[in-house]
């Protein structure tokens, strides 16, 4: 159940490679995308931010990162977003989106006159849009090829309120 699930910051070389064992089993195994697609080098940035969600008997059930750039403050992309098979329609990758987002708008969100705000964007595959909407997400854009699978652009700002 997704309520017993927990979702925390990849923060040791155990939790990532079982972040990057859940990846290659969805991306590579389940989707056919090659080792040299998934593994883009952005893993390893210091700007960038893994979640790894637990089931309650310890098992990895899937995974999220989230991108930064310096160059951009107030935006972030999420991506590799995985959910084993076991973990499907749980809970999972709404607890796994959640936490992103937490993340997202504790650290990187900017102030503007609605208080501060962060950008967040993905690409979805066209088969999860309709996960994404019911979180709230736009989808725009036309639709493209990535890693030989239909994507589409998806965003949504989040705020909260100035501390001031």
């Amino acid at each position: 159940m997704a309520q017993e699930t927990t979702v925390r910051r990849v923060t040791d070389e155990q939790d990532m490679a079982a972040a990057l064992r859940i990846r290659e089993e969805v991306f590579v195994g389940e989707q056919g995308v090659t080792l040299e697609e998934e593994h883009d080098g952005l893993d390893e940035l210091a700007s960038t931010t893994h979640v790894l969600a637990v089931a309650p008997d310890g098992e990895p059930v899937g995974t999220a990162r989230l991108l930064t750039d310096p160059e951009h403050p107030g935006v972030v992309h999420v991506g590799r977003v995985a959910v084993r098979q076991a973990g499907r329609g749980t809970g999972v990758g709404r607890a796994l989106m959640a936490e992103v987002e937490r993340v997202a708008l504790a650290d990187h969100a900017v102030e503007g006159p609605e208080g501060r705000a962060v950008r967040v964007e993905l690409s979805a595959q066209e088969t999860a849009i309709g996960f994404y909407t019911t979180l709230g997400y736009a989808i725009s854009g036309e639709r493209y090829l990535d890693a030989r699978i239909w994507h589409r652009d998806a965003s949504k700002t989040l705020t909260a309120a100035s501390d001031g």
